[in-house]
């Protein structure tokens, strides 16, 4: 899995969940291994609890795939 906050959305993006981690720093992570929540352990791949700043970051890559 590749990390990278700023890569392009997939269709399973969403303002609540994230597929794959979008973390700057997924060891730091409070949540990291969370079964059932984080990506890293989930066979989807989708982050349930992504950072607080990825309601913003969403928004603003919506807004570069002019979906905003």
């Amino acid at each position: 899995m590749k990390i990278n906050q700023r890569r392009p959305l997939s269709d399973l993006d969403e303002e609540f969940q994230t597929l794959g981690c979008r973390r700057s720093d997924p060891d730091g992570c409070k949540n990291n291994s969370t079964e059932g929540k984080c990506a890293f352990v989930r066979d989807d791949e989708l982050c349930l609890l992504p950072p607080q700043s990825w309601k913003r970051l969403f928004a603003e890559l919506r807004a570069l795939e002019g979906k905003g």
